[in-house]
């Protein structure tokens, strides 16, 4: 991946947007110090997240989750053990 600085960016604006647009990511810097990253629209770039719901269906959660082990927590703050 590539780093530009901010005066480059701005003079070589068309090029690099028509190396993003082309999947080609790259960093903007300031004085040295990396400022922005910029991104191809559209993708999701490698190794990020974006597997939500990959498991839809796979398992079955009890109608009553949100209370299980209730007793046994209300016992633990109430300091009747665990």
């Amino acid at each position: 991946m590539i780093t530009v600085n901010i005066h480059q960016a701005k003079t070589q604006l068309s090029k690099l947007v028509d190396r993003a647009a082309a999947g080609e990511s790259f960093i903007i810097a300031k004085a040295g110090k990396p400022m922005v990253k910029v991104v191809p629209l559209g993708g999701v770039e490698k190794g990020t997240a974006g597997r939500l719901g990959f498991m839809a269906g796979e398992m079955k959660i009890p109608k009553d989750f949100d209370q299980m082990g209730a007793e046994e927590i209300e016992g633990m703050f109430a300091g009747r053990g665990a």
